[in-house]
């Protein structure tokens, strides 16, 4: 129980942190341009793509192909390349159901990192707080920084959404951090 109150705690900062920098800041938006051309665009993505959502690679060449990386490589000196995230017109635009996700995910996540906690030695508050911080690093280092590696991400949109998720991490830390250096007597009994 412990464990699951530290998580809950963490999850909670973790969302105000997230929503906050989201709403408030505008680390949200950096790396994301504007399209030249978006009415040339929507309409061609329409026709091109149709009425299923996916995450789209282009150009596309079959990865069962045996010269796959020859013609992909062809491909892109002479055309643009990259990630499509498409959805047809009509998507929803009901906000709830994707914050009780990404509260649940920060649920899990802080669950993970208090439930790591637990089995370590550390007694002092900032070295429970540093360690739910390093956690949250490894997992960034990861996910967002393969993507500027791999898909080429723009830096400012990486680095945007590593201090996003560093700083989650932090405040997480410091609900779990707290929460976990209480007595397990009083930890267990009172909030």
């Amino acid at each position: 129980m412990r464990i699951f109150v530290a998580g809950l705690f963490g999850a909670i900062a973790m969302f105000v942190w997230t929503s906050f920098a989201h709403v408030a800041t505008p680390l949200a938006s950096a790396g994301i341009s504007k399209m030249a051309d978006e009415p040339a665009v929507l309409n061609a993505m329409h026709v091109g793509v149709g009425a299923k959502s996916g995450l789209y690679y282009f150009p596309w060449v079959e990865p069962s192909d045996s010269k796959m990386m020859e013609k992909e490589t062809a491909l892109i000196k002479m055309n643009p390349s990259g990630f499509l995230l498409y959805h047809p017109p009509g998507a929803s635009t009901d906000m709830t159901p994707l914050l009780a996700e990404e509260f649940a995910k920060e649920l899990a996540q802080s669950l993970i990192a208090a439930f790591l906690l637990s089995m370590t030695m550390l007694a002092g508050f900032f070295k429970r707080v540093g360690f739910v911080t390093a956690v949250g690093g490894f997992a960034i280092l990861g996910t967002d920084l393969s993507y500027l590696i791999w898909y080429q991400y723009p830096l400012s949109y990486t680095l945007a959404a590593m201090t996003i998720e560093l700083v989650g991490a932090f405040v997480a830390g410091l609900a779990i951090a707290w929460w976990m250096g209480r007595s397990p007597a009083r930890a267990s009994l009172s909030f």
